[in-house]
């Protein structure tokens, strides 16, 4: 059992660390590597080797943006439709509360003095 509930696509992609960043990317279309790290409770280092791997077989692009890489879904993936599909159908079981984390989409950091 994974942190998102049962596993879903663990045995299709070979690894749940894979589904997680692939779900992260669905639901907020794009991430760079804190805040995936952040938003799936993930060390840095183990999202390295999957992105990195999305990315080298096409799934995957990254553009950098100032000193940040940021991960978007390949458009001219070929099996990206289906692979959007097959994700949003697993996003489905997922329990409320993690929809919840990965719907939430806040991008600009916190002011500095403002309180918590």
């Amino acid at each position: 059992m994974n942190v998102f509930g049962e596993i879903m696509l663990e045995p299709l992609l070979g690894s749940i660390i894979t589904e997680k960043v692939l779900i992260f990317i669905l639901t907020r279309e794009t991430g760079y590597l804190t805040e995936i790290s952040r938003s799936l409770d993930i060390p840095i280092s183990s999202l390295v080797k999957p992105l990195g791997n999305l990315e080298a077989g096409g799934v995957l692009f990254s553009q950098q943006y100032g000193k940040t890489r940021v991960y978007a879904f390949n458009p001219q993936y070929p099996f990206l439709a289906e692979l959007k599909a097959l994700l949003a159908k697993a996003f489905e079981y997922y329990p409320p509360e993690i929809k919840d984390i990965l719907q939430m989409n806040r991008r600009r950091p916190r002011r500095k003095d403002k309180p918590l």
